[in-house]
């Protein structure tokens, strides 16, 4: 199951200027290598039969003659395979030159998509040699073949997929055909292309097909011209560049003097999700029908088996190198903005959190401080409480209480040790019985002592609960489940760390930095239960309910794109493939959907929070799911995967 990816690939031959025949050879080369490699749609740079450097020579019918023959030498060869293949072209039709794009599968041109828009500027000059193709919309005969459809509104399409093309200045264009071309349908565009090198002018181009495959949410793969076109004004470097909705998959290596074949997939179903989620890109579709496009029905071009090239992230929600602090540094203002809003909105002169030592509460409280830095409030009305129970440890207790010293905030102690054994007393509960009654009476006791607080010292009550969390429902309906104000809402735990990591580096003082490196590095846990002989912590989250970086991953999948169970497993192989096994993934991705849809009632009465990022399970926004949903079908498939 190839699970909704298409295999595609930008090549780049070697050509000779005006022959025909050697450019032939060398895409067959190619066409033959690509196949071998699991390809199944391949793109050849503009006019590769020819070369596109031959100037004045295209008025020569000896050229258009041979040109063809060598599109027919290639054609001929297809019928190796079930390959697509996009050749660039020069086609004479009713006595204008066309720059064209044919598209072979089988022995057959399947149809042949002319240029519209033509440069006649600077450096290049097509109308002196080209008509636009915008008003052919026509069939003719090559070789013994009648009836090619010519036209640039035409689609080609398997059971699985869907593709269109544009031409190199097509892109450029205000209005793009690409644009047209995704809206009535069209997965991948493809783009043959004879960008000239220039200062400056790689990065604009990588910019303009990052855009546009964003923009048309689609699958984007460029082939321009490399090595060997002629070098009389311009240089051409041999760009292929694979985008997926703005994120480049795959690219070529700029000024090679020897052939290249860039690989990667198209998730065709990420795509098509996309599209159907995003109300904006349907509306536009109704809005813009003004041409009919023609559907080509192409054999189908799945190979049994596919392995996978593109990169698969095992954090999602944590970008890599400079990106990283970037990125922390810009949920933290989130975070702080959204504070600060609540704080002026409300009148509160105080803000209550409660101080585990873990790093959900350490987050909260570093936002706390820098958003009273920012208002210019004095940091002692942010009152932190640190509530020993059955479970703390010297460790967390210890650096709490450092924390909170060296952030020079109101530091308050209150054990709930007596209140719970009297509430224990109460109920009846035996309290050598460690159940979730046990537990969850603790964490309701907390919650109680902040909310009281928080009302004697006229504050509110700052959440410390993080988004995956949320998903898995590891909280206490009404208990640390509940505050006034949730500033970690949408942190995801792989992203907690890191951010907490980054105020350490680069905002605050050498003994809060050593205090909250220090937590980074304690096991996560609830410390609901007493600690062991040693008084280390016993209760560890992830053994309980599955490692935080697993559950991340499947968060991310199942939300942002809607995968299934088995893409999301499938997946998950291969992104942590030498980390865990496929029990293991297996196992927790089983948890996973188990309690995604079982804690829901807990997500339905969240706080308020803030927004960060594109994964958020507010019931007010982007996540509105019945409580009562039922997990069979999602649970089924993870057994039987």
């Amino acid at each position: 199951m190839n699970y909704g990816y298409v295999k595609v690939a930008a090549a780049i031959p070697g050509v000779k200027v005006a022959d025909c025949q050697y450019n032939a050879l060398q895409i067959i080369q190619q066409m033959k290598e690509a196949d071998s490699k699991g390809v199944e749609i391949i793109i050849f740079p503009e006019l590769s039969i020819t070369a596109y450097t031959c100037g004045d020579l295209f008025s020569q019918q000896l050229l258009l003659d041979e040109a063809l023959a060598a599109l027919l030498k290639v054609t001929d060869a297809s019928r190796q395979n079930q390959l697509v293949s996009i050749i660039g072209i020069p086609v004479e039709i009713n006595g204008a030159l066309l720059n064209c794009a044919a598209v072979i599968q089988n022995g057959r041109i399947l149809g042949i998509v002319p240029k519209i828009y033509l440069p006649n500027y600077k450096e290049f000059y097509e109308m002196r040699w080209f008509a636009s193709g915008k008003h052919y919309q026509t069939t003719i005969s090559l070789g013994e073949q009648k009836n090619i459809p010519v036209s640039p509104y035409l689609i080609f399409e398997t059971g699985q997929y869907r593709f269109g093309i544009e031409i190199c200045e097509d892109m450029w264009a205000p209005i793009p055909p690409s644009s047209q071309l995704a809206l009535e349908g069209a997965d991948i565009i493809f783009n043959m292309s004879a960008d000239n090198e220039g200062t400056g002018k790689h990065n604009y181009v990588r910019s303009l097909i990052s855009q546009q495959s964003a923009r048309c949410l689609a699958g984007y793969v460029f082939s321009s011209c490399g090595f060997g076109e002629s070098t009389t004004d311009l240089v051409f470097a041999g760009n292929g560049l694979i985008y997926e909705n703005g994120t480049l998959l795959a690219e070529s290596e700029r000024f090679s003097l020897e052939p290249q074949l860039v690989i990667s997939e198209i998730d065709v179903e990420r795509i098509r999700n996309e599209r159907r989620v995003n109300t904006t890109f349907a509306t536009c579709r109704n809005f813009n029908r003004t041409t009919v496009y023609q559907n080509i029905r192409i054999n189908d071009t799945c190979h049994e088996t596919m392995e996978l090239t593109r990169y698969i992230e095992p954090h999602p929600f944590v970008p890599g190198g400079k990106e990283l602090d970037q990125r922390c540094e810009e949920i933290f203002s989130i975070q702080v903005s959204g504070l600060a809003k609540r704080l002026m909105h409300t009148h509160c002169k105080t803000a209550v959190i409660g101080i585990s030592g873990g790093l959900d509460s350490t987050l909260a409280l570093l936002v706390a401080t820098r958003t009273f830095d920012k208002l210019r409030l004095d940091r002692k009305g942010i009152i932190g409480i640190t509530m020993p129970g059955f479970g703390t440890t010297d460790r967390t207790y210890n650096n709490a209480i450092h924390l909170m010293q060296s952030l020079g905030i109101t530091i308050r102690e209150i054990s709930i040790k007596d209140a719970c054994i009297q509430h224990f007393s109460d109920i009846g509960h035996d309290i050598n019985q460690h159940d979730v009654t046990y537990e969850n009476g603790q964490a309701r006791e907390r919650t109680q002592i902040l909310m009281d607080v928080a009302n004697q010292m006229n504050g509110m009550v700052v959440g410390t609960g993080d988004l995956s969390e949320l998903a898995l429902g590891w909280a206490t309906y009404n208990g640390d489940h509940m505050s006034m104000y949730a500033v970690n809402t949408s942190i995801p735990k792989t992203l907690v760390k890191h951010l907490v990591t980054w105020v350490a580096n680069n905002d605050v003082d050498n003994d809060s930095r050593t205090t909250l490196l220090d937590i980074v590095d304690t096991p996560i846990s609830p410390e609901l239960i007493p600690a062991d002989e040693h008084g280390n912590i016993k209760q560890k989250t992830e053994d309980l309910v599955g490692p935080y970086e697993l559950h991340d991953f499947f968060l991310y999948q199942f939300f942002r794109f809607g995968f299934r169970p088995a893409k999301i497993y499938y997946l998950a192989q291969i992104a942590f493939k030498g980390t865990y096994d496929d029990e293991t993934i297996k196992k927790w991705l089983k948890t996973f959907c188990r309690r995604f849809f079982a804690q829901q009632f807990k997500r339905s009465c969240l706080p308020d929070g803030p927004k960060v990022g594109s994964v958020v399970l507010s019931p007010r926004g982007d996540w509105r799911m019945p409580s009562d949903a039922s997990s069979s079908m999602w649970v089924n498939e993870c057994e039987n995967l």
